[in-house]
């Protein structure tokens, strides 16, 4: 991203309280978006939400939905994204500016995101065939995000994925090749046609390779999958005693996986869903999500 653009980004942060993560997303930041309505998304990290939401409200008062301010200010607003929604605050329409960019990081999530990024990769890989291209392997990725979404059956545009990954494919491969590159290294995935969109990449089938992946998902899923498939004990030469999952196929693993993240994805979407309403206020709520079926209108028509 050109340093204008980061520079104009990092402007909106001067009207609020110090965070200690901030990146961006959304469709006007691709390349290829011509779009100037598109908003930009801001993901906020702070150590401390309901310290930063009390010193918000005195700056910007107008960012939180009417009925919560007076009601229970600042704690209130903790507790409905903590108890009803993921921990997240949400309000649309903060500010309308003319795949993940940090501009502010504090918390070192970057060093935590190289975890989710594998973990990323190492699912997409459970759901593939042997033979796929590395658009097929990003696809897949950025899928994993609106699997069980509930907004995808009426509140998504149908092509978002494929526009997503077609528009920022270089930024796809500074994400995850490091890791690509890894497991061709182990000769667990081989790749022809390198500098092409459509190379073609073979991966590794077998049950090593799927207990590889499936010890690479993030723990709650693996804790998931052991419920289903059931869990065996493992001793390390350290001592240390580990639980594996028991792996009878590959396909059994991949499909009880897709199962597993669509359930997440489900109640999450749907309880964020349920405290975004609430944080946004009804008529906000309603504008934003007019706003998208409108676009998801246009992609089906």
């Amino acid at each position: 991203m050109e340093i204008d653009k980061i520079a104009e980004l990092k402007s909106f942060l001067k009207v609020l309280p110090p965070v200690g993560f901030c990146c961006v997303y959304g469709s006007s930041l691709h390349p290829n978006n011509n779009d100037k309505s598109s908003m930009v998304d801001y993901i906020i990290g702070v150590s401390d939400p309901k310290q930063w939401h009390s010193e918000n409200m005195e700056l910007n008062g107008d960012h939180y939905a009417s009925w919560m301010v007076p009601l229970g200010g600042a704690k209130l607003i903790t507790q409905v994204a903590d108890k009803i929604g993921v921990g997240v605050h949400f309000n649309p329409f903060v500010t309308w500016n003319d795949k993940v960019h940090i501009l502010v990081d504090n918390l070192d999530i970057a060093d935590v995101n190289s975890v989710n990024l594998r973990a990323a990769v190492s699912a997409a890989l459970l759901l593939l065939p042997s033979k796929f291209t590395e658009e097929d392997l990003y696809s897949k990725i950025c899928s994993l995000s609106y699997m069980g979404d509930l907004r995808m059956l009426f509140a998504e545009d149908k092509n978002k994925v494929k526009r997503i990954v077609e528009g920022q494919f270089g930024l796809f491969q500074s994400m995850y090749k490091p890791f690509l590159k890894e497991y061709e290294a182990k000769e667990l995935l081989t790749f022809s046609l390198p500098n092409s969109h459509q190379a073609t990449i073979s991966q590794d089938c077998s049950l090593s390779m799927t207990h590889s992946l499936v010890h690479s998902l993030p723990p709650l899923v693996r804790r998931k999958l052991g419920m289903k498939l059931g869990e065996m004990q493992v001793l390390k030469d350290s001592g240390q005693v580990l639980h594996e999952v028991v792996i009878g196929s590959r396909e059994e693993a991949a499909r009880s996986m897709q199962r597993i993240i669509k359930r997440t994805v489900m109640v999450s979407s749907a309880r964020q869903a349920v405290s975004g309403f609430l944080a946004a206020g009804g008529i906000n709520a309603a504008r934003y999500l007019a706003n998208k079926v409108c676009k998801a209108w246009k992609s089906w028509t």
